[in-house]
């Protein structure tokens, strides 16, 4: 072979090894000992990598049977470099995959929400009233979190939607808790099962079981 042969191999081997890297490549079965080949997309190209069967994640480069997608396609495909291969099969990876969505932060003032709409125990229930002196159940739960200054939509309906939703085991002290299709009533969790509302037209303020009436959902501002 010849010098300038010599040389054009090398070069075409240089340049099939950095298009690999850089688009993603084919990877086939070992052909030397230590040694495995990639196949450039798109191209007939192929080049002998030393080593890579023993890189970090190279099991999930032979999981695919090939990369790259042509420049008219809409669709993007994922791009394996060493760096990205090496993410992949990081644990770090792996703990975000399986872990849960995250749940709603705690309030800082919760207690405090609670211990404003004790204070309002025994106040009659009107239809359309926001306090100070008379309460809806909407009312109520705005007019206590306006104390600690937190303003929040005035309807149940609205409360109900704004907010960090928080599921039923998740419930803290201060979270606003819906009830009923549609979320028609609202109340103020107060812990240990218990919840502090308006409830309706003969009934003043009290502190009630949460479980007395049927669970809607629950939100934390």
């Amino acid at each position: 072979m010849t010098k300038h042969s010599r040389q054009e191999n090398r070069t075409a081997r240089r340049f099939a090894a950095a298009s690999a890297l850089a688009v993603g490549a084919t990877v086939v079965a070992p052909v030397a000992a230590n040694a495995a080949t990639l196949n450039v997309p798109t191209t007939d190209l192929s080049v002998d990598v030393p080593g890579l069967e023993n890189a970090p994640g190279y099991e999930y480069l032979q999981s695919f049977t090939s990369f790259g997608q042509g420049v008219q396609s809409s669709e993007v495909s994922p791009t394996f470099t060493p760096a990205a291969v090496s993410e992949l099969s990081s644990p770090a990876a792996a703990e975000g995959r399986n872990s849960a969505a995250p749940v709603a932060p705690s309030s800082s003032n919760g207690q405090s929400i609670v211990d404003v709409a004790r204070t309002k125990i025994g106040s009659p229930y009107v239809y359309g009233a926001a306090g100070p002196n008379a309460f809806d159940c909407s009312g109520f739960t705005s007019w206590v979190y306006s104390q600690v200054g937190k303003a929040i939509p005035r309807t149940s309906q609205a409360q109900a939607s704004a907010g960090t939703p928080v599921a039923y085991e998740d419930l803290q002290p201060g979270d606003i808790v819906a009830f009923y299709g549609g979320a028609s009533h609202v109340g103020i969790y107060a812990g240990n099962g218990m919840i502090i509302d308006a409830l309706n037209s003969g009934s003043p303020v009290a502190e009630r079981p949460l479980d007395m009436m049927p669970f809607h959902s629950a939100v934390r501002f």
